[in-house]
């Protein structure tokens, strides 16, 4: 890993172990960010939408991150900083930076459909932190559509070093090279990896890593070297389950394969509910599936 870009290589969003009180169980955890690194990630992203930050309280958020850190050191800790206004971000900013972490990751204003004025304007302030900034393209979630344009905008005024890529359309690759070639490429969103990775990406903020991370590393690392006969097999085996990181139910999708796959997963937080049978039928069959062919 290079420690002045944390954010390369195979960076888990975690998903976070709810007791069946909906309590954080740290240790499980701690346990957790241990076992994905020993298994071949470089680091994690925790409070991301996939460790369900929208429904922590700001003392669960900030003893996340610190559980985080103790367990595998904060150079491999990227905390998602989201908020509603630009100073709560900057303050989980400047959280990150005291815990010892390296870097953050800051999706752009969502509480409204925000311009591009505004969206400057929430960089900025959070830059103040001190801390490199990967941004986080999820239009579908937020509405607000960081294009390749403003993404070299914002990388242009020092305020963003990467983009975790959210929107699926994988042609915005190649446009964002070329209009800012020193901007990191993250793929975003599971089921796009391989795209991705052929068209220059330098990491992967993962969804399935969380219940199957030696296979999802391995896919990676084939992919980004351009080794297409390990990786397209392995991508095809694989993406029954990596496209359900793109679905609305992808937390419950991915904690339900991680109970599957011998890890613990556990319950969701309101408002977000159980799988219903036929999709829980759907992530069983497909994690069995990937479990019987030796990629857990």
């Amino acid at each position: 890993m290079t420690d002045h870009r944390p954010w390369r290589g195979v960076l888990v969003a975690t998903a976070l172990p709810l007791r069946d009180d909906l309590s954080v169980d740290y240790d499980k955890f701690a346990e957790h960010c241990a076992w994905l690194v020993e298994n071949g990630c470089d680091g994690v992203v925790p409070n991301g939408s996939l460790g369900e930050y929208q429904v922590l309280t700001p003392e669960e958020r900030a003893k996340v991150v610190e559980t985080a850190v103790a367990a595998i050191g904060g150079e491999r800790v990227m905390p998602g900083v989201a908020a509603y206004g630009s100073a709560e971000s900057r303050r989980w900013a400047e959280q990150a930076r005291d815990a010892g972490c390296r870097a953050v990751m800051l999706l752009p204003p969502n509480a409204y459909r925000a311009d591009e004025r505004s969206v400057l304007a929430h960089y900025a302030e959070v830059t103040k932190a001190g801390l490199p900034i990967v941004a986080y393209n999820n239009p579908i979630d937020t509405k607000v559509d960081l294009v390749p344009e403003l993404l070299a905008k914002l990388h242009g005024e020092g305020y963003i070093q990467g983009v975790k890529e959210f929107s699926g359309d994988v042609r915005r690759a190649y446009r964002l090279a070329e209009l800012a070639p020193e901007l990191d490429l993250l793929i975003g969103a599971d089921d796009v990896l391989l795209e991705l990775a052929i068209a220059g990406a330098k990491g992967w903020v993962a969804g399935y890593p969380n219940a199957l991370p030696a296979a999802s590393v391995e896919l990676y690392r084939a992919a980004v070297e351009g080794d297409l006969d390990t990786a397209l097999p392995l991508y095809r085996q694989l993406h029954p389950l990596l496209r359900w990181d793109s679905k609305v139910e992808f937390v419950q999708a991915i904690k339900l394969s991680m109970d599957i796959a011998g890890r613990y997963g556990g319950p969701v937080r309101p408002p977000r509910v159980p799988l219903l049978p036929e999709q829980e039928a759907a992530v069983r069959a497909a994690t069995e599936k990937a479990v019987a062919a030796g990629l857990a």
